[in-house]
């Protein structure tokens, strides 16, 4: 890099609420915005990452310290676009080490940062991230603030708050349907991810995804797939209703992270959050009564609490670093959650074989 590109960077910076502060230099859009910090481990897969709709409301930091050496795919064609998890960028900024400014990829037809700008997401490069990540892993994911000036030591950091409704936000408004199979799929999208809908479709499955108030059970289906989202479970008051009208009415059912936590509070558990979350490709996840471990995708913020699951609830998967609940099963009914994401995207598909079982499980 010549003296006279870097005389150009526009300063931007990272403000904590914790009053501590890091400054780097923009390369998406240059604004301002405010959402919880967190951190993702993962190596690759940041087009999808950057898509999938349980970020919004969120600054994501990447511990990975190259990024955009592969730009993005081409622009969202349709829907279910591959490369792309959802139809826009959820983030509400972006933290990374490095970023390049050079790509070069099969797939790539533009700049992660000319993504970034003509979606309107801060970013900043320049961070030292590992510094950054460590702070968020002894003191918990914050809120912070992406400020273009460094605040007057005088005055506290403000940091306004975000919405508390983002699963709502992330949904579609209105049902719509994919595939032509004989079963038929209501897919509660609470922030789903286009993978989830492929996956089914790929199994020969009519999928019907509504909205994340919807109740499914107004509708003819063979079975309910709560999807993965954005936010605290608890502020899904309707979405836990209607979740408690599907296992009444005894529908094959299947959560996938966010909806996994809403099927445990629909049956009767407890959910809290987590220190500072799992977001990353690599996390082992055992196999209740096996010695049998899946390496997992995942991202989210909150989990289960496997100890308040009633007696006909049972721990189906544990992670194997820090002995939280990653699945949930019911002993004799078909209904089942996930905590990681068995479609991947990005991440391994080790666990892509649950679709198959949900699908199995749908008369």
């Amino acid at each position: 890099m010549h003296n006279s590109d870097l005389s150009r960077r526009t300063p931007l910076h990272l403000l904590l609420e914790d009053g501590s502060a890091f400054s780097g230099h923009a390369f998406g859009a240059n604004v301002e915005n405010s959402g919880e910090v967190v951190f993702n481990t993962g190596m690759v897969g940041y087009p999808e990452s950057f898509t999938d709709p349980s970020y919004r409301g969120q600054i994501l930091v990447l511990t990975y310290p190259l990024i955009g050496n592969y730009g993005v795919p081409a622009e969202f064609e349709h829907e279910l676009s591959h490369g792309y998890e959802s139809s826009r960028i959820h983030l509400a900024g972006l933290v990374v080490a490095d970023y390049s400014e050079f790509h070069h990829h099969w797939t790539a037809h533009r700049g992660l940062s000319d993504l970034l700008k003509e979606q309107g997401i801060p970013a900043i490069a320049g961070i030292d991230t590992r510094a950054l990540t460590k702070r968020l892993r002894e003191r918990g994911t914050m809120m912070g603030r992406i400020a273009c000036a460094l605040p007057d030591p005088s005055f506290a950091i403000s940091i306004p708050p975000v919405s508390r409704r983002v699963a709502a936000e992330a949904s579609i408004s209105e049902p719509r349907t994919y595939g032509d199979g004989k079963k038929r799929v209501a897919l509660v999208d609470c922030g789903c991810k286009n993978s989830i809908v492929r996956s089914l479709v790929n199994r020969g499955v009519t999928v019907v995804r509504v909205p994340w108030n919807f109740d499914p059970t107004s509708i003819d289906c063979d079975g309910v797939l709560f999807s993965n989202g954005p936010g605290d479970p608890i502020d899904c008051e309707a979405t836990i209703e209607n979740a408690r009208r599907v296992l009444s009415a005894g529908l094959p059912t299947f959560g996938i992270c966010l909806g996994s936590q809403i099927i445990a509070l629909a049956g009767g558990g407890t959910t809290y959050k987590l220190k500072f979350g799992h977001r990353g490709q690599n996390q082992p996840c055992s196999l209740e009564g096996s010695r049998r471990c899946y390496i997992t995708s995942q991202n989210h913020g909150y989990a289960v609490d496997a100890k308040t699951l009633p007696a006909d609830w049972a721990a189906w998967f544990t992670n194997a670093n820090d002995g939280t609940n990653e699945g949930i099963r019911h002993t004799s009914k078909p209904f089942m959650g996930v905590q990681f994401h068995p479609e991947a995207m990005p991440g391994p598909v080790d666990t892509g074989f649950l679709f198959d079982e949900f699908v199995n499980m749908m008369k």
